[in-house]
């Protein structure tokens, strides 16, 4: 009998091996019950069977060896992905769904291996094994992605509801300012009060732009004319209020007139002068040139080199070059480089990087009027 005619033929006693094998794995600490152990069994072994019967081409063996996703949305891999979404429900772990498939192999496996000869079916051993290693691969993959877009929507909620109180924070803290009565003392504690939760702010819209982009949210943009030279004096103003001892030049040349958002762009470079004072040393140089259309920004520090290894992943959600000196304020959440992507590819342009002993340069490149 072939291993795909034993799977249909011996369906209950395989799902009772299976379901039994799978809690004596994790007994002390996994949530797992023996019905809902069993509420998918009968779909994934009757697909592998459905499988293991189909012509398997050189090529689709070797991407099946590798874990490559073959044929995505076909109904074998369905049914991996509502075994996923079934286990998330529930509140499986990672590891749960990993050891079902594990005890699922050995269970079939063990009771073929009683039936068959021991020299026959080797290839189709292989194929087995092939047709578990995918469902495995794609439960896998669909359970990740879905625990990821649930921590992204929980993040994006907190970061929206935070706003509201942090702006009444931010408007009581400006009405005590301006209190006369207020003793010096006060007065300076007010006001660290308001730079905190001004950081905050930042912080909160920060992780805002991050969860939405994540979701697959385009970063919402609002072109109005602007003067690049009026952003570029605002923003090194706002860092050097936070740092006082930035030394901060700018550069402006060219055109410095276009179509952009405004308020996108100054949080641009203040991320990046942010990143400047936290990281390098020495002056830093704001340059902004616009020529043929095109609008070339520039943020150049000196101090050590970027490490080569932390290139690649330098604009990603959640890394850092490397440890900042934390002057003025505390450290950020690892989202600004992040942030000024989202930014200039909202606004159809570039950012880019260069890093030698001779300082670091961030070059952002974009158009002066961008479409939309």
């Amino acid at each position: 009998m072939s291993l795909a005619d034993f799977i249909e033929s011996d369906l209950s006693g395989l799902i009772d091996d299976w379901a039994g094998y799978a809690l004596s794995l994790g007994q002390d600490d996994t949530q797992l019950t023996e019905s809902q152990l069993r509420n998918s069994a009968a779909d994934i072994l009757t697909a592998i069977a459905t499988d293991m019967r189909e012509t398997q081409s050189d090529a689709q063996q070797e991407a099946k060896s590798r874990g490559d996703k073959v044929e995505p949305n076909s109904a074998f891999n369905r049914v991996a992905r509502l075994h996923a979404e079934d286990r998330l429900s529930h509140g499986f772990s990672i590891n749960d769904v990993v050891a079902e498939f594990g005890s699922l192999r050995a269970t079939v496996l063990r009771r073929w291996g009683k039936t068959s000869s021991s020299g026959a079916a080797f290839q189709e051993m292989i194929r087995f094994n092939e047709a578990i290693d995918q469902v495995l691969a794609e439960s896998v993959r669909h359970y990740a992605q879905r625990t990821e877009r649930i921590r992204d929507l929980f993040a994006g909620v907190l970061a929206h509801d935070l706003r509201s109180p942090m702006g009444a924070m931010l408007n009581a803290a400006e009405v005590v300012l301006h209190d006369e009565g207020l003793s010096s003392a006060g007065a300076r504690a007010v006001a660290f009060v308001q730079r905190g939760a001004l950081r905050m702010k930042q912080m909160i819209d920060d992780l805002l732009i991050f969860t939405r982009t994540r979701l697959g949210d385009a970063l919402p943009v609002s072109f109005t004319a602007q003067d690049m030279g009026r952003i570029c004096r605002d923003a090194a103003d706002e860092v050097r209020a936070s740092y006082p001892n930035a030394d901060i030049e700018l550069r402006l040349a060219g055109e410095l007139r276009g179509r952009w958002d405004g308020s996108q762009l100054s949080q641009l470079l203040v991320n990046l002068l942010t990143n400047a004072v936290r990281y390098g040393t020495g002056s830093i140089v704001v340059e902004a040139a616009g020529h043929d259309g095109q609008m070339t920004l520039a943020v150049s520090n000196e101090g050590n080199p970027i490490p080569e290894r932390a290139l690649p992943t330098l604009f990603d959600p959640l890394t850092r070059a490397g440890p900042s000196d934390r002057r003025g304020t505390a450290a950020g959440m690892g989202l600004g480089l992040y942030i000024c992507r989202c930014i200039a590819s909202a606004h159809q342009g570039t950012i880019g990087v260069a890093s030698s002993e001779n300082g670091t340069r961030f070059t952002v490149c974009l158009p002066c009027s961008p479409a939309g």
